[in-house]
């Protein structure tokens, strides 16, 4: 399930269904989505009547509660599957193959052995298919099958799920799943408040909070009868908002998201809760969210794609000879058929066609005819095994990833996982990193640590908070001794009075619900005093913190109803009245409360982002220069926050007049109960108050750095990936993070882009392309689509020359070229940098506000050169969709692999977007997880991710698609040098069978034991030396010239292979099938001689699957020339006595691998690649030891 929300913006990802319409005719970078007006003013609202639900369903057209998430029936699984199958056009291809091989004229192979590769891989796949299935199917009856008590004739009754209907009353107790969405009528709690923890849909485990309505929840607890008309949106994908109303006893009441419990939640600290269905079944936001993530395929596939191509281009090339060939041959032999092998006009046999004539086409059909046969014979040419092998040898390799004990975090008891397995080897090639920073780079466990009230600065020194009192924190949290004692005096003076609203603002203006428990706590007088615990639950950790730290200092919230709150300050408990609440959205970046003291008073209380906060403030420096001291002395203060890395939020207040409350008031009720435009409308709501308001101080919570990240990044980035942050800080608190992690470093020049209009940006990006020589794109010079070097990372020296020398090893030294192209292919886009700034790093620090004009307004390929040309990029207050279209910036225009990072739900978008996602398990839910390819626990994993298991998959599946394509080419390529010696005939000296088994059975295994287990290099080389990840940049393991080599060696053994047995038996009297069954063995042992040759890493297994193989291999072809209906009936017995055939399969195996051992050598002595070098150093045991550092390292 993917939930692609934002808890506290109400952004929603690109695939978000609300917006479907709107995602077709737009890019995503183009466009801030948000759930705004779901509800448009065309749609016709759902109408639910209260306990009716034959009334509320008259026409039919809500579904029931039966949800289904299976693809298949038992009628519709074998066309179903079989037509997502054929979406793969190899396997149209081989079906062809096999249709021809029905036709008589074409039948070169047995019609039923033809069909076998096809149907094996068919069967496989079903039987995978239809397993994943039925545990599907078997979970939806579990599903529909539980039980709820629905009310039935005036009772509570038990009811199966899947017959639950909208309209519907339905009660569920404490811990019980909640069958469909409902709106809260009444909950076991006087105040209607009720707990659930949305684990099941976002991943959450903090409880959240839900309301029901005062007005029902006196209906419910006085038994009365339940009735009423609800009137809410359609169903939609939203999970963070409801709109609807609801007209009771004559009042129009609104309903919003705190009155919605939604399917799959479960119920917690409440005894029970009642409901009326609005949404079941399939129409349920859970279920209207059970998308899967978008399909994403490997970049080395894509490329195997175009090297298909030149093969069938090959093989239609050998069936043009092969059909030519014929052709000619016919002609030339027209009338000496009778008495020349391979044709006849007649048939000889014992059955009743002996003697009659061959049907016979003419020249022209006989052709085709022949090219068309030629087609069955070469078919393997293309592999269908390759596919079926590829993904097992992915199985495997994800099998290690996740069986990986380095990549386990402990704190959050999270392993890694592979929630995509086709795309394991792109982890070898990444270019781009974009990170999120909150939850990702940091812990996302907030601390309060510093505060700025009335124009102090508080926090420098502090100490544990005071036991005294009887509310007793979860976590202990020190205090400013200095504040404390301010807050302890009498309420008098301005002073007392603001840090009084300070911290009633922290304490009151939230969504935070108190969770208390009493217990004892021991004096040192061994008095036993009753305390009581107090623990928070919060959708935000932020909030958390901020609570705790207002309860630390003696405002402790100790209640929270949709009505009221409780506050004790200092012992004495307050009441307040919330009158209304205004929740954080992306667009003010604020939340405000307005509340009514004991005294009648209204005042509202608000915090936020300064870049919101400060513009709105009472403005009156004219007047009173105390005000002034204290805004310029706050701004001071926030300034010295973020450069700490503290995330900052500013703290006003304003006294509402009895006008202004009550203008505010209506304006609130009538957005509230508004279903269309109801989030605007609330806005303009909120700006009548939210204005002219009095300074109170700022906050700066502490986000730590999590353990490894400054380590991990200096690897990444020794390795040629650039890494990009992307948050929603500000900017200076993302630059004090970047320095600390050591992604900023002190001698890199900082291009700030801080535009407030697009001429501005324009006028901004042209003077820092200007300034710093960068060259803009030719936007009609694709070779800039190329991927972009190592260049000007952040090195002692330059990366594409620099040698790290092995100790020990001779003259040998690790070059790590970074790219095979000369230096003056990267100066014609950058050349003026290069010389101007003597290679000085960039590091382009850009705010959100600046890119909605540069990704709106024309302004990308600006952007893109200035970004392209820094080693850091850092974006500040950047929307989720705006992180989207960062990492499509670089994706539309450049090749390389991006790989994006993140752990909330903000992150979604652009964790989908990249070529690889990855989720973190964090502080925020798991939508990023369930949104991502791989997922991890800490963000210090992401380098032995890419560096080890990256590399790894990358050069296994680089070499195992090589391999496949060389093996099936040999095989085909010496029936063809049969078939021409044969007079283009297309007969075959090999059995079905063993053309059929050579893909299948006789080379399949050690293919899959090599791709999942070998291993070029240790962990520890491959960790110690970053940039040997290089490699997968230059595409080391898998280009078009090691294609077009391993085909001119490919050529070379094939020749061996026919000619060096037709010698041999030249003069002999051995039948063609003998001859057949030698070639069969000896290409058996070729090619996995061949293999053996380039493995690295031999372990028992792979022993057993190289050299067992072989001995199959023997094994089945004694099986097969034992069966007397067959041709080549005891051949094999025959050659085995003989010590020609055992020297035959010596000689071919010799002279076939003897160019490529040579070639070889010459390449590893002269021309070493880094690899080969680390490799040797490794076997020589001349590494330097693990903690020191190589000569050329970022320090």
């Amino acid at each position: 399930m993917e939930l692609q929300g934002y808890s506290s913006s109400l952004e929603i990802s690109v695939t978000s269904a609300g917006q479907e319409k709107l995602n077709k005719s737009h890019q995503v970078r183009h466009k801030s989505v948000q759930f705004e007006d779901l509800f448009s003013s065309e749609d016709r609202p759902r109408v639910i009547y209260i306990n009716d639900p034959r009334r509320t369903n008259e026409k039919y057209e809500f579904t029931g509660n039966e949800i289904r998430t299976s693809k298949y029936t038992l009628i519709t699984f074998l066309p179903k599957n079989l037509f997502i199958q054929f979406h793969r056009l190899a396997y149209l291809y081989f079906l062809a193959i096999a249709a021809l091989n029905q036709l008589p004229p074409l039948a070169v192979f047995g019609r039923t052995v033809s069909l076998f590769p096809l149907l094996f891989v068919l069967f496989v796949t079903a039987i995978k298919d239809g397993y994943e299935d039925w545990r599907r199917h078997r979970s939806d009856r579990k599903e529909n099958n539980r039980e709820a008590l629905v009310l039935q004739s005036g009772h509570f009754r038990r009811k199966k799920w899947k017959k639950i209907r909208v309209g519907e009353v339905v009660k569920i107790h404490g811990d019980e799943t909640i069958p469909c969405d409902m709106v809260l009528l009444g909950t076991s709690d006087p105040n209607g408040i009720a707990y659930i923890q949305t684990m099941n849909l976002d991943g959450e485990s903090n409880l959240k909070t839900r309301y029901a309505r005062q007005e029902t929840a006196s209906m419910v607890r006085e038994g009365g009868s339940y009735s009423g008309q609800i009137r809410c949106e359609q169903p939609n994908r939203n999970i963070y908002e409801f709109t609807a109303n609801m007209e009771f006893n004559g009042q129009k009441i609104p309903l919003g998201q705190s009155n919605i419990i939604l399917r799959g939640c479960q119920l917690k600290n409440t005894d029970w809760v009642v409901g009326v269905v609005v949404y079941a079944g399939q129409e349920t936001k859970a279920m209207l969210n059970s998308t899967v993530s978008p399909s994403k395929r490997s970049r080395l596939e894509s490329y195997m794609n175009r090297e298909t191509f030149w093969l069938s281009l090959f093989l239609f090339v050998m069936c043009a000879v092969v059909a030519t060939g014929m052709g000619l041959w016919l002609k030339r032999h027209m009338h000496q058929l009778d008495t020349l092998p391979y044709y006849r006009r007649k048939y000889f046999t014992n059955g009743q066609a002996n003697g009659k004539y061959y049907k016979y086409y003419g020249i022209a059909m006989e052709i085709f005819f022949s090219f068309l046969s030629s087609i069955i014979v070469f078919q393997i040419m293309i592999p269908i095994s390759l596919y079926i092998t590829m993904e097992l040898v992915r199985l495997g390799q994800s099998y290690f990833m996740i069986e990986d004990m380095q990549m386990y975090d402990s704190s959050s008891d999270s392993r890694f996982q592979c929630r995509s397995f086709n795309i394991n080897e792109d982890l070898g090639q990444i270019r781009y990193i974009f990170s999120d920073k909150t939850g990702t780079l940091t812990e996302n466990k907030m601390e309060f640590r510093r505060a700025s009230l009335y124009g102090k600065d508080y926090g420098d020194s502090t100490h544990a908070g005071a036991q005294g009192h009887r509310w007793k924190l979860k976590s202990e949290i020190n205090v400013d001794p200095e504040l404390e004692a301010l807050l302890h005096k009498d309420l008098v003076g301005e002073e007392r009075i603001a840090a009084h609203d300070f911290f009633l603002t922290l304490a009151a203006c939230n969504t935070v619900i108190p969770m208390t428990s009493r217990s004892s706590s021991a004096s040192s007088a061994n008095e036993v005093h009753e305390v009581e615990a107090i623990d928070y639950q919060g959708e935000s950790p932020d909030e958390q913190a901020l609570v705790s730290a207002a309860s630390a200092y003696g405002y402790t919230l100790v209640e929270r109803t949709t009505g009221h709150v409780v506050i004790d300050v200092n012992g004495e408990k307050i009441r307040l009245d919330v009158l209304g609440l205004h929740e954080f959205d992306s667009v003010r970046k604020r939340m405000s409360v307005v509340i009514r003291f004991p005294n009648n008073a209204a005042k509202v209380l608000v915090k936020g982002a300064d870049s919101s906060m400060l513009s709105i403030l009472k403005n009156d420096r004219h007047e009173d220069s105390l005000a002034d001291k204290i805004r310029s002395a706050t701004e001071n203060h926030l300034t010295s926050y973020s450069s700490q890395g503290l995330r900052t939020l500013v703290i006003a207040a304003r006294n509402l007049t009895a006008a202004e409350f009550e203008e505010w008031q209506e304006k609130y009720e009538e957005a509230s109960t508004s279903l269309t435009e109801r989030s605007a409308k609330l806005r303009q709501a909120a700006a009548l108050i939210e204005c002219n308001l009095s300074l109170l101080g700022a906050t700066g919570i502490e986000d730590k750095l999590q353990d490894g990240v400054p380590e991990a990044i200096e690897s990444l980035r020794q390795a040629g990936i650039k890494v990009w942050v992307l948050t929603g800080d500000k900017q200076e608190t993302a630059i004090s993070i970047g320095l600390s992690c050591r992604l900023l470093t002190q001698n890199m020049h900082q291009v700030i882009i801080n535009g407030t209009s697009e001429a501005d940006c324009r006028r901004l990006l042209t003077e820092a392309k200007a300034r710093y020589g960068i060259k803009s794109a030719n936007s009609g010079n694709r070779s800039l689509k190329k991927n972009f070097d190592n260049e000007f990372l952040d090195t002692p020296c330059d990366t594409r020359n620099s040698n790290v020398l092995i100790p020990g090893s001779g003259s040998r030294t690790l070059k790590f070229a970074g790219d095979s192209r000369d230096s003056s292919d990267l100066s014609e886009f950058h050349g003026e940098k290069m010389s101007g700034l003597d290679d000085t790093p960039l590091a382009l620090i850009i705010d959100g506000n600046s890119l909605v004009y540069i990704l709106e307004k024309d302004l990308e390929t600006e952007l893109f050169d200035l970004a392209t040309s820094c080693s850091v990029v850092l974006c500040c207050r950047v929307a989720p969709l705006q992180k989207a279209g960062i990492v499509d910036l670089i994706k539309s225009r450049t090749n390389d692999m991006t790989l994006a990072i993140g752990d909330g739900a903000n992150d979604v978008s652009m964790i989908q977007m990249a070529d690889v996602g990855v989720g973190i398990c964090g502080q925020e839910g798991r939508q990023a997880v369930m949104a991502s390819d791989f997922a991890m626990g800490q963000f210090r994993f992401l380098k032995r991710l890419l560096l080890v298991h990256g590399h790894w998959n990358y050069q296994r599946i680089g070499y195992l698609v090589l391999y496949n394509f060389y093996k099936n080419a040999v095989f085909v390529l010496m029936l063809f040098w049969y078939i021409l010696c044969t007079a283009f005939s297309t007969t075959s000296a090999l059995t079905d069978w063993s053309s059929v088994f050579y893909s299948v059975i006789y080379t399949s295994v050690p293919t899959v034991v090599v791709g999942v287990l070998d291993k070029d290099l240790s962990h520890k080389t491959l960790l110690h030396y970053p940039k040997l990840y290089g490699a997968g940049h230059r595409q080391e393991s898998y280009n078009l010239h090691i294609f077009w080599i391993t085909m001119l060696d490919t050529l070379w053994q094939s020749l061996v292979l026919f000619y060096v047995p037709l010698f041999t038996y030249r003069n002999s009297s051995v039948d063609i099938w003998s001859i057949g069954s030698l070639w069969t063995i000896s290409v058996v042992v070729l090619v996995n001689v061949h293999l053996a040759m380039d493995i690295q890493r031999w372990v028992f297994i792979t022993h057993a699957a190289v050299w067992g193989s072989i001995i199959i291999t023997y094994m089945c072809m004694v099986i097969l020339d034992s069966i007397p209906i067959f041709p080549n009936y005891w051949t094999i017995y025959h050659l085995a006595i003989s010590r020609t055939y055992w020297l035959t399969i010596l000689l071919i195996t010799i002279l076939a691998l003897l160019p490529r051992f040579f070639c070889k050598v010459i390449q590893q002595t002269f021309w070493p690649s880094d690899i080969q070098i680390a490799r040797e150093a490794e076997i020589l045991r001349k590494l330097p030891k693990q903690g020191l550092k190589p000569d050329c390292d970022i320090s």
